[in-house]
């Protein structure tokens, strides 16, 4: 973990920091599909994510499920952040995009941490204000984009998250992260085929502009 620290956040980091955090935290591994946090959980541990991608759902009034954000190797979830400094329960799932490793870290040295160490109330705020940028254009999205724009912008951040233009998922796993239908989503993905956006095989979807 010393070494991950280190090669992650040494640039964002003091040293004294980096080497409590290595004192505290836990060092946790997830695989693919795990949910790390779940709605209704007592937070009572900050997320730093040291590889994999995370990506973070809020649930609508329908218990159906919109994905807000994702969060990747260096970012921890903002919304985590909040519940653990307000102690409330979890408004959102965090579910494993990709196989990682992620530290938690007490939430009592979090705010220990915010009064000692310049650079972690920097960080602290980077990433609330990077996150809110994020559910600013998830919610942009839903007002004002299309759903064939929203899909591909989803596949092409898919793309990018697990380094490959080969995605392997469902239809259906689409239709849940967008919070609409497969029936949609599988005539949306056609139509894509034919403007040569994307190529559509048994078991994965190929990026091809």
């Amino acid at each position: 973990m010393k070494d991950l620290l280190h090669q992650i956040y040494g640039t964002l980091l003091e040293e004294a920091l980096l080497n409590e955090i290595e004192q505290v935290a836990m060092l946790k591994e997830f695989k693919e599909g795990d949910v790390i946090i779940d709605f209704g959980d007592n937070i009572k541990k900050m997320p730093l994510l040291l590889s994999g991608a995370i990506k973070i759902l809020r649930e609508d009034f329908d218990e159906g499920e919109l994905l807000l954000y994702f969060i990747e190797k260096g970012d921890t979830c903002s919304m985590s952040m909040a519940c653990c400094i307000g102690d409330t329960k979890s408004e959102i799932r965090a579910v494993a995009e990709t196989d990682g490793q992620v530290v938690m870290i007490p939430v009592m040295y979090m705010e220990l941490w915010l009064g000692k160490y310049k650079s972690w109330r920097n960080y602290v705020f980077a990433s609330y204000n990077n996150r809110l940028k994020e559910m600013l254009t998830a919610i942009d999205n839903l007002a004002f984009m299309n759903m064939d724009k929203r899909l591909i912008n989803y596949l092409l951040e898919k793309a990018k998250i697990n380094n490959t233009k080969e995605i392997n998922i469902t239809h259906q796993e689409i239709a849940y992260d967008l919070n609409t239908s497969r029936v949609v989503i599988s005539r949306l993905l056609k139509a894509l085929e034919k403007d040569g956006k994307i190529k559509l095989h048994r078991a994965y979807i190929e990026i091809l502009k």
